[in-house]
């Protein structure tokens, strides 16, 4: 099954494109981490375990678990978003030279996703640099870090309903919905909760890299058959850039995604589902990132209404981590589980898309 009756030679001429842009990203992202690894050392740009959770009370068991990790680089997520960010923004010179048949800077699929990769990503470097030079239980506080990100979505939210004419989601089984100005409501909450959960789930060794491989793959799918080969190339660059990442980050972790990498994925992540009208089917998509988060939304909750905790510790990989499994079963059992419903989400999004047959 071919999207939009593309014939094999676009097929070829599109796979030839997204390989290559994937790769060229994973190459970068090879190349330059040595060097911005010791500019990172050179700087003391380390991560600092922190003295409290979330709610307040103390981190002791997290503190065992990770003192290991305490002193380790940060920031590596910059690689990440400033890797796609220069090939998509060079790319149009590059057509331009003759160098490349497609620009990927294009208005209607990359430009909002562009936008969004590169402020958040900047957004978390604030918080990054700010608890860094600030010390332990420092960085970027959680009103302002909540405004600002809601301030982007809400900004991406209005601009695809007013500017793109959004305003239908879709529902594997029922068809399109209408949501009208609602639209704008679920699109920043989709945006928000992303960056969260992927900043939520930053937490072992590999596991939010591993976990960014699995989603994006599945939404550069979904694009790819709705027809946006822009936009599933940009899908591919991410891989790219995260797959070279993540040949780093294995344990143990020679350096960390930090804010600036979380939350621009996780951001990143929500704006490609509505997209690609695929919001619906990123539960199962982002599995596990979702399961995480709500792990981490739970324990909060638990704690302040009912004064007991449903964890040993949250998010749940440090709930697994401090009932004995190891680091890397964790992190390799959420990968399996992550792909496994991906899948699943992937196929029940295109199914739906398919023509009824009559009876």
């Amino acid at each position: 099954m071919f999207p939009l009756g593309f014939e094999l030679q676009d097929v070829l001429r599109h796979f030839y494109l997204i390989f290559g842009v994937t790769l060229l990203a994973f190459i970068l992202v090879m190349l330059l981490t040595k060097p911005f690894y010791r500019i990172l050392i050179k700087h003391g740009v380390r991560k600092q375990l922190r003295d409290t959770a979330a709610d307040g009370g103390s981190a002791s068991i997290f503190n065992q678990l990770h003192a290991s990790k305490s002193g380790t680089p940060t920031m590596g997520g910059v690689l990440i978003w400033l890797t796609v960010a220069i090939i998509v923004l060079i790319s149009p010179l590059a057509q331009w030279l003759g160098l490349a048949r497609f620009s990927l800077l294009n208005r209607n699929e990359t430009y909002l996703p562009i936008f969004t990769l590169i402020s958040t990503g900047l957004l978390g470097l604030l918080d990054d640099y700010l608890n860094i030079r600030g010390g332990k239980n420092k960085g970027l506080k959680v009103k302002p870090k909540f405004f600002w990100l809601t301030l982007f979505a809400l900004a991406g939210g209005l601009w695809f309903y007013y500017k793109l004419g959004y305003d239908l989601i879709h529902i594997p089984g029922y068809g399109d919905l209408a949501l009208g100005p609602w639209y704008i409501a679920l699109f920043t909450f989709i945006v928000v909760a992303g960056a969260n959960a992927v900043n939520i789930t930053d937490g072992l060794d590999g596991l939010a890299g591993g976990l960014t491989l699995i989603t994006f793959t599945a939404l550069g799918i979904i694009a790819y058959f709705q027809g946006l080969v822009i936009l599933a190339a940009f899908c591919g660059m991410i891989v790219g850039t995260t797959m070279a990442f993540l040949w780093f980050n294995i344990p143990p972790a020679l350096f960390y995604m930090g804010d600036t990498g979380a939350l621009a994925l996780g951001a990143t992540m929500g704006v490609i589902a509505m997209l690609t009208n695929s919001a619906v089917v990123l539960p199962l998509v982002a599995f596990i990132f979702v399961v995480e988060a709500a792990s981490s939304s739970i324990q909060l909750l638990s704690k302040r209404w009912f004064k007991r905790k449903v964890f040993l510790i949250a998010p749940l990989h440090h709930h697994f981590e401090a009932r004995g499994w190891g680091e890397a079963k964790v992190v390799m059992r959420f990968w399996i589980v992550g792909a496994l419903i991906a899948f699943l989400g992937v196929l029940l999004h295109l199914l739906s898309l398919l023509p009824r047959i009559p009876a």
